[in-house]
């Protein structure tokens, strides 16, 4: 049975992120969605930008990237039908509002309902079994560990097997490998259960300090939408600094967008002059049409 295609719109109503940079990074989403997370999370989306939101399509899921969004990273939020929409805060950094975009994009995809849950043996001792929030980006979504897409930061994501019982050899844990076991949160990260006893939501942090802390961040109370908009007051201001880092702290980033450019301009160039040879060619081949021939013979008359 074919999956069904989740579809995800890019505006810009940001003076810093223009048409040209949204094409560009779309390009770099969809090729992330459809190469990276599809085989992995089993699922299709498509990625298109448009220029602005009265463009979208019904049924897309917009994720809109706005100059000042009112807090200082970006989220995930429910529509009034219940639709997952993202609010993306721009950046005069290229590749920090493009990370941003990948990071909620991967988000929204394995988790449009912003409450899907696994259970699994909780990370902190006594704790027994717990129900661990699904959020694929944040145990290693700081920038430290994105990787490029057609040159353009990406955000790492953990993969199903991030909640196996026990670690094994030969074991993917997220798609870079900067995850090497279960459940494992890397610096910059965070990892957000709910315990039965309590109710409580609990978190494993590493924003401070050389290792990983734990927290309770109480009762979710009922003025929040989601599971996840309660997680993000307590995380939004570590996970942008996290985030804000950029292609000079991640390891597995590879070449950078203006690398690439260089040869997109190349090809640009090498296709531009072959498009001028065929139509210099046709022009020279093609025989007069009937109106110029009636043209002529006037002319001569």
């Amino acid at each position: 049975m074919a999956a069904l295609v989740r579809q995800l719109a890019l505006v810009s109503e940001s003076n810093s992120a223009g048409m040209s940079d949204l094409l560009r990074v779309s390009a770099a989403l969809q090729k992330q969605a459809s190469r990276d997370l599809a085989p992995i999370w089993e699922l299709s989306a498509t990625i298109d930008a448009f220029a602005k939101l009265e463009d979208v399509p019904d049924g897309y899921w917009p994720m809109i990237i706005k100059d000042d969004i009112g807090v200082e990273a970006a989220g995930v939020h429910k529509d009034k039908d219940g639709q997952p929409f993202a609010l993306i805060a721009s950046s005069p950094d290229f590749d920090n509002w493009a990370l941003n975009c990948s990071h909620e994009m991967l988000e929204m995809l394995v988790d449009p309902s912003l409450d899907r849950q696994v259970t699994g043996d909780s990370p902190m001792d006594g704790q027994g079994r717990v129900s661990f929030l699904v959020e694929v980006c944040d145990p290693s979504g700081a920038a430290d560990f994105g990787y490029s897409v057609n040159g353009i930061l990406m955000s790492d994501f953990y993969t199903p097997h991030f909640f196996d019982p026990v670690a094994l050899a030969g074991v993917r844990y997220s798609f870079t490998g900067a995850i090497t076991g279960p459940r494992q949160v890397l610096r910059g990260g965070y990892l957000s259960w709910k315990e039965p006893a309590t109710g409580h939501l609990w978190q494993q942090v590493w924003f401070r300090g050389a290792v990983p802390t734990f927290r309770d961040l109480g009762s979710v109370g009922p003025q929040h939408a989601s599971l996840r908009s309660f997680v993000d007051r307590f995380t939004a201001a570590d996970t942008a600094k996290a985030l804000a880092r950029g292609r000079k702290r991640a390891r597995g980033a590879g070449l950078t967008e203006a690398v690439c450019r260089r040869s997109s301009v190349s090809n640009a160039e090498m296709w531009q002059q072959q498009i001028n040879e065929i139509m210099g060619r046709s022009s020279r081949r093609s025989p007069p049409s009937a109106a110029a021939r009636g043209r002529r013979a006037k002319r001569h008359r």
